[in-house]
């Protein structure tokens, strides 16, 4: 068994292994022509359920050709131009380079004695995006696993600056169309249920500030704190941008901790054309970012960034064993020391090698492309009277519902968009979103494959629409 083991003595091992494998994905890679097969639950579940994991096949190609039947022939491949649904982006090949080398090596980022380079080089990553955020010469910040972590981890920092005696008093403001990972963190936080105060939002999906400024000023004459405003650039939804400006002047104002949640939105720190998107995020005391959304990294990579360094000793602990308090004075760099996980990958190579490789700036390119193709799909969805679309988007995401001519009935009209969707998916033909505006049922594109064009958008439309209209002709036969 120790030949399975990775070292000296076993790289020619190592070396035919991942070749084999890399081999095998390109080649799936180079033949995939839908982004899924269709698959059932019930048809795959007795495929995985009837191995038996006590008795090994022995040999790596033995196991490749297992996983095709049972993994990769049906899974779902985001690099497809019609995979259109979450906020999954394909990866860009020096990250998965990266992936690959911070997989063998396997370096545990929490500590100097367990990293060494790889420590420093996170520290400079972390330095280069607060830069580009404009947090200042006093930031810091450190990797996650995703933006859920780093909005905890930054609401962690806000309870415990906010400095109030009772939990019970402190509350968080946040966007009605924000992120579900506010409500939860508040309560692994210890606050109560009606600590997260929502905030209604505009026509345009963004924060309403005059909305936002009556709940701060309800909030100080009920004798509350207000702990944290968590404003969103770049809502999982709709792309929406709250007004950053404005939130960074009343949190001033109420002296409240403002968080931004720019997990989709960070894409634009790299943007050559829409930068100016993300005015006033800057003033933020903490941000959030996914690299594994919007800067085409594989999952996970993700940082939570702050404006003061010092703030980070919330989330620090001292073990013996580990990073003792004399490490501090001998001026080791231990990341633990700001992180909420303890043992953790060396995602920042991937995206060290991407910006080595490809600079920001490529970076940027592509997310501008997708940026851009979602306004031409705007316009398709404006001006095409089968569909009525939410938003024009400010990132990549477009949110709409097929609308028949014959049909005025709301609950049928989403029993249509919800057969399309679940039609379209089972097909294989192309993967699209859902979501609810208004009570409603709407469908969703995430453009995140610069490699989408707007015959894609124009063909999955077609699709949807067939998809409804033979629901609603079915609907019509059964009930006549």
């Amino acid at each position: 068994m120790r030949s399975h083991l990775l070292n000296d003595l076993t790289a020619e091992h190592y070396r035919r292994s991942v070749t084999e494998g890399v081999e095998r994905v390109a080649a799936k890679l180079a033949t995939t022509d839908r982004p899924f097969t269709g698959v059932t639950v019930d048809a795959l579940a007795p495929r995985i359920d009837a191995i038996d994991l006590d008795r090994p096949l022995g040999d790596a190609g033995a196991v490749l050709d297992e996983l095709e039947e049972v993994y990769l022939r049906d899974a779902v491949y985001f690099h497809h131009p019609r995979y259109l649904a979450h906020l999954n982006c394909p990866v860009v090949i020096p990250a998965v380079l990266g992936e690959a080398v911070l997989s063998a090596v396997n370096s545990s980022l929490d500590t100097w004695d367990q990293s060494a380079g790889g420590t420093l080089i996170e520290r400079k990553l972390i330095d280069w995006t607060a830069a580009r955020i404009g947090l200042g010469a006093g930031a810091d910040g450190v990797f996650t696993s995703g933006g859920t972590q780093s909005n905890l981890q930054a609401l962690l920092l806000a309870r415990e600056e906010a400095k109030s005696d009772s939990l019970a008093h402190l509350r968080v403001f946040a966007s009605e169309v924000g992120h579900f990972s506010v409500q939860k963190s508040a309560k692994l936080l210890g606050l109560g249920p009606e600590a997260v105060v929502t905030v209604p939002v505009g026509h345009d999906k963004r924060m309403q500030t005059v909305a936002l400024a009556r709940e701060l000023e309800r909030c100080r004459a009920d004798g509350l704190v207000p702990m944290a405003v968590v404003a969103t650039a770049g809502t999982t939804d709709f792309g929406s941008i709250d007004p950053l400006p404005e939130i960074a002047e009343l949190c001033a104002q109420y002296g409240t901790w403002m968080h931004v949640d720019a997990a989709y939105g960070c894409g634009l720190l790299a943007s050559l054309k829409h930068r100016d998107r993300l005015a006033g995020i800057e003033r933020a005391d903490s941000v959030t970012v996914d690299y594994h959304k919007s800067f085409f990294q594989p999952v996970s990579s993700s940082a939570v960034l702050v404006r003061d360094a010092a703030t980070l000793r919330h989330a620090t602990y001292h073990a013996e064993y580990l990073n003792p308090r004399r490490m501090v004075q001998e001026r080791i760099p231990n990341q633990v020391d700001k992180s909420l996980q303890t043992t953790r990958r060396f995602d920042a190579l991937k995206l060290w090698m991407t910006l080595r490789v490809m600079g920001a700036d490529g970076v940027g390119r592509l997310f501008d492309e997708v940026c851009d193709l979602a306004e031409e799909g705007w316009r398709l969805l404006a001006g095409d009277p089968r569909f009525d679309v939410v938003v024009r988007p400010t990132l990549s995401t477009l949110v709409f519902r097929y609308v028949p001519a014959a049909v005025t009935d709301p609950a049928e009209i989403d029993r249509a968009n919800l057969h399309a969707r679940k039609a379209l998916f089972a097909s294989g033909a192309a993967v699209v979103a859902g979501t609810k505006v208004h009570g409603r049922h709407y469908l969703k594109f995430t453009l995140l494959n610069p490699e989408t064009t707007a015959e894609d958008i124009a063909a999955v439309l077609d699709l949807i629409a067939g998809h409804a209209e033979q629901y609603l002709g079915e609907s019509l036969d059964r009930a006549s």
